[in-house]
């Protein structure tokens, strides 16, 4: 059994499968991801609340770090098994994706409330965490990132994790000074709900481990799925997973925007997005760094496009906070919406470039022929 779970065998069994079969693949790997974070996150919820923890720790540690949790999967083991461009796009893309597609669809539905303890705190640490991945990841010796990349280096991993237990412990301490912290605890309700509370103590601890087991399982399988399916489309598995790949492991934040704005709650969306991408820099991009010695590769067509985008979709957010007042503009929706469709476009559409320029070689000595 686990020799038929080994990187080689998956890789080589996705190879011998057409494409319609390795593209139906990855939708259910995917969907089954989003599934099994979604069931995680709610069992986890269960526990706490029968643990005597407030809905409001709940809601601002469990629920956030449950969310992000097949990010973090994907990510950890992608960087583990010596993928860490695919790890490090997966992190991009996804914060790419929860702010442009999944705000932009949130904002449609129904424009929300901004919360102002939300926005005007949470929601400049969320460009500020965007900010200090790129920095993170821009070269320290002088060199042109545009030329030959960056990294994200594993000590730098261990500085992200550190500040993503302050961030917990910020976002807890916010929440109960404020009283807008309450949206922490109605999406713990809303998770809580969703899931049932009468099963016995033992039977939630049970299902607990077999969705966080599935959620590894799952990333595991869908990984060399991505690498053959990104050589069969002929783009670094990184694009592949900064697009596909991340907007399915953000399927948990997806749902919980639908149905948060189809019932009126729009700023729980808002508050999930934000939180959501702050944990995509300092927990998915910062603990897969820190798992492997040399860190997360950037290669130049990350500050080529995926970084600019990624900035681009949070200054546009931070835009559309700072003129709309208490309610978001529907207008900044389509804006947000399409920026990510134009960014999911360039990506299968412009030449990647192949990653760092090669180093040139000295040309070979031109030796004169012996004299006769």
């Amino acid at each position: 059994m686990l020799e038929l779970l080994s990187d080689d065998s998956l890789h080589n069994t996705f190879e011998g499968i057409n494409s319609l079969w390795l593209g139906l693949a990855i939708c259910g790997l995917l969907a089954a991801l989003g599934k099994a974070a979604d069931e995680l996150v709610g069992q986890a919820v269960i526990l706490s609340e029968r643990s005597g923890l407030p809905k409001i720790v709940i809601g601002a540690t469990i629920v956030s770090l449950g969310t992000t949790s097949p990010e973090a999967a994907v990510s950890v083991l992608a960087a583990l098994q010596g993928d860490p461009g695919l790890a490090l796009g997966n992190a991009v893309g996804s914060i790419i994706c929860d702010t442009g597609l999944i705000l932009g669809v949130a904002i449609l539905i129904s424009p929300p409330l901004l919360p102002p303890g939300i926005v005007n705190r949470q929601g400049w640490l969320q460009l500020a965490a965007g900010v200090l991945l790129v920095a993170a990841c821009w070269p320290r010796d002088g060199r042109n990132p545009f030329a030959v990349g960056g990294n994200l280096s594993q000590w730098l991993g261990f500085v992200f994790v550190g500040l993503l237990v302050g961030y917990l412990w910020l976002s807890v301490k916010w929440a109960k000074q404020d009283p807008s912290g309450n949206i922490t605890e109605e999406l713990a309700d809303i998770e809580e709900q969703a899931h049932g509370t009468n099963a016995p103590v033992p039977v939630v601890v049970v299902k607990l481990l077999l969705f966080v087991g599935l959620v590894v399982l799952s990333s595991h399988i869908l990984i060399p799925a991505i690498k053959v399916a990104a050589e069969r489309l002929g783009v670094p598995p990184e694009i592949v997973a900064a697009t596909i790949v991340a907007f399915g492991t953000s399927l948990p934040e997806l749902v919980t925007a639908i149905v948060a704005s189809r019932k009126g709650h729009g700023d729980l969306a808002v508050g999930n997005v934000i939180g959501a991408d702050i944990l995509n820099v300092l927990f998915v991009a910062g603990l897969s760094a820190a798992v492997t010695k040399t860190g997360l590769d950037a290669p130049p067509w990350f500050f080529k496009v995926q970084f600019p985008a990624m900035l681009l979709i949070l200054l546009l957010f931070r835009v559309g906070v700072v003129t709309s007042g208490t309610r978001m503009k529907k207008g900044f929706g389509w804006l947000l919406l399409i920026a990510y469709l134009v960014y999911t476009a360039l990506n299968f559409t412009l030449d990647t470039g192949g990653g760092a320029e090669p180093v040139e070689q000295p040309a070979p000595a031109v030796v004169a022929p012996a004299a006769q």
